[in-house]
Formats: C-alpha cells, sequence, structure tokens
C-alpha cells in the first residue's frame, strides 16, 4: 500500500511540477473583456463595487448597441473556488495595511492576468482605484488583445502573398477565416463572413493601406476625410453611387495610442453605406511611420445586424495591433 501511496505521490509531483519547480498550470477559462471580481459582498454592494461597476461598465464608443468596456462578476473570498480561479481576468479587492496595486501572471491558471488592489478601508480602497482605473483596464484588455492575438497565430494566413502587404513591407497576424476582397498593392481587404445576426450575411472586414505624411494636426484633422475617399474608390455599395463613407449623424472619437512602437491615432466611429441602411462600427489606426515618410492605415470595421459588436471589433483590435513594419 505504501509503495502504491508513494507512486501516486511521485506522478502527481511529476504533473504538478517541470524542472526548476515550476507549476504546471491548467488552461484559464472565461470570455474576452471579462473580469471576475473577488471582493466581500459588503464591499461589492456598496460603494466599493459601485465604483468598479462604474469604471468597467463604461460604455464602448462607436458602438450601435450600449456595450461596456468590460463585462464584470463577483464572487464572495469564500466562494473563490477551484474553478473560479481558472479565470482568465481577476480583481482580488483586498484590506490590509500595505497599499497599493500589485499585477501577477498566471497565478493560478494561464494565460492569466490578476490584480490586487490593497488598502487599509473602503475610502482608500476606492481612492486607490480610482487613481489607478484607466491603468488597470488597459491592463486587462492588452492581456485580452496578447490573448486573441496567440490564438490568431496558431491558424495565421501566410501574409507574404498579399502584394500589399508586401509592398508596404509590413505584417499582420491575419486568422485563416479572412479572404480576400481586393488586393491592388495599394490597397488589401479582406473580410470574414459572419453566421451572427437576422441577415445571416454580417461581416468583419480588414483595410489596410498607406498615405503621404503629414504634420500630426492634419492627419487627425484628415482620418474621416481620408476614410471617406478610400471608401468612394474601393467599398461599394451593391447599387452605382453607393459606397462607404462615415456615419454624419455620430462623431467619431480620436484617441492617441502606439501601434508598433510607434505615434498612432486610434478612431472609433460608425460608418454606413450612402444611400443605403447599411451601417455597422469601425475602428481605424492611422500610424506614423516616420522611417519610411508614410502613414499606415488599418482599419476594421463590422457588419452585423440586430447583435452586440464588441467581440467582432475586439477581434479586428488584435489583429490592427499586431502590425509591424520592417
Amino acid at each position: 500500500m505504501k509503495k502504491i501511496i508513494l507512486a501516486s505521490l511521485t506522478v502527481s509531483l511529476l504533473i504538478s511540477c517541470v524542472g526548476n519547480d515550476k507549476m504546471i498550470l491548467r488552461e484559464s477559462i472565461g470570455k474576452i473583456n471579462k473580469v471576475m471580481v473577488v471582493a466581500k459582498i459588503s464591499d461589492w454592494t456598496g460603494d466599493v463595487g459601485k465604483e468598479i461597476r462604474n469604471a468597467f461598465g463604461q460604455l464602448q464608443v462607436g458602438l450601435p448597441q450600449p456595450e461596456p468596456i468590460l463585462s464584470v462578476s463577483q464572487v464572495a473570498p469564500g466562494g473563490f473556488s477551484s474553478m473560479m480561479k481558472a479565470s482568465r481576468n481577476i480583481l482580488m479587492i483586498v484590506e490590509g495595511e500595505e497599499e497599493g496595486i500589485t499585477v501577477q501572471k498566471n497565478v493560478f491558471a494561464q494565460p492569466q492576468t490578476v490584480v490586487y488592489l490593497q488598502a487599509k478601508n473602503d475610502e482608500n480602497l476606492i481612492s486607490l482605484f480610482n487613481k489607478n482605473k484607466e491603468k488597470i483596464k488597459r491592463t486587462f484588455l492588452d492581456s485580452d488583445i496578447e490573448f486573441t492575438q496567440n490564438l490568431f497565430v496558431k491558424e495565421r494566413l501566410d501574409d507574404s502573398k498579399f502584394k500589399t502587404l508586401q509592398n508596404l513591407g509590413m505584417s499582420l497576424i491575419i486568422p485563416k477565416k479572412f479572404r480576400t476582397v481586393e488586393d491592388t498593392g495599394d490597397f488589401l481587404w479582406l473580410r470574414n463572413h459572419l453566421t451572427s445576426g437576422i441577415a445571416k450575411s454580417g461581416s468583419n472586414n480588414i483595410l489596410v493601406y498607406s498615405l503621404p505624411m503629414a504634420e500630426e494636426n492634419q492627419v487627425l484633422d484628415s482620418i474621416v476625410a481620408n476614410r471617406n475617399k478610400i471608401g468612394k474608390k474601393y467599398i461599394p455599395g451593391y447599387k452605382e453611387g453607393m459606397y462607404m463613407i462615415t456615419e454624419k449623424a455620430y462623431t467619431p472619437f480620436t484617441f492617441d495610442a502606439v501601434v508598433d512602437g510607434k505615434k498612432a491615432y486610434e478612431t472609433r466611429g460608425k460608418w454606413e453605406v450612402k444611400g443605403d441602411f447599411m451601417a455597422g462600427p469601425f475602428l481605424n489606426y492611422t500610424v506614423f511611420d516616420k522611417n519610411n515618410n508614410r502613414l499606415i492605415v488599418v482599419e476594421g470595421f463590422t457588419y452585423a445586424p440586430s447583435v452586440n459588436k464588441r467581440a467582432f471589433l475586439f477581434e479586428l483590435e488584435a489583429i490592427a495591433k499586431s502590425l509591424k513594419i520592417k
């Protein structure tokens, strides 16, 4: 019996450790853009929870339906079971004398991001969270971008086959589910047909092209005009005179961004087809490629009638942020 027990223990140790006493962690679970908050019920139903829900529940701009930037769920520390610990994104609310924020990777599973928020009392927890809420949100979002890109790498298209990417001297992580609509050498349009929505004819789309370099203010002011020109030239509707434009009734939001280590503008808004009822959200990255005296534009747009679109647009964001200029 002792030999059996020892043998079982040895197998268990082999399963849990690999050289240098490193644990083999199980695979994490959970949807993209979702955070598990570990907090006492009194904290979650009180002001601490309210601040977290308000911050993470801020609506993502540019989407037709109201959707939060991050979805949240809560579990009390006593209910933080083995299954819960496998969540990919976790925010731990801890009361303690030492105050601060710590980010740890792959604590209970992998890939996983765990953010510890620790303070002496509720008032200090709220203050600490509010001072760092944008960084905390960005930490979880960046982790999900990396996770999504790693999934796409496993079934990646050979981007050396695209004339436009080769001519522009750049690469993207593009999953195989995308098909070529147009590849002129100067302009690339890829499409992934979706099966969601009433029409059952939705799609996720990627556009890639370059523009002449200009001053930052000029670039900022011309993003909408440039994408309208591209839409008129390359993205037609089903009748003559119809083409994609930026929705006139909705002003896009533009933010500073960094893509491939380079300054960029991130623009979120809504597109529509002139003279038609087709519409949806878009995400545009205009990247300053100063070494080559040009701008690189990678844009994603989604057509998915009647369904939420946050997840679709997030996939396009992950693809755009995989940009590497050679």
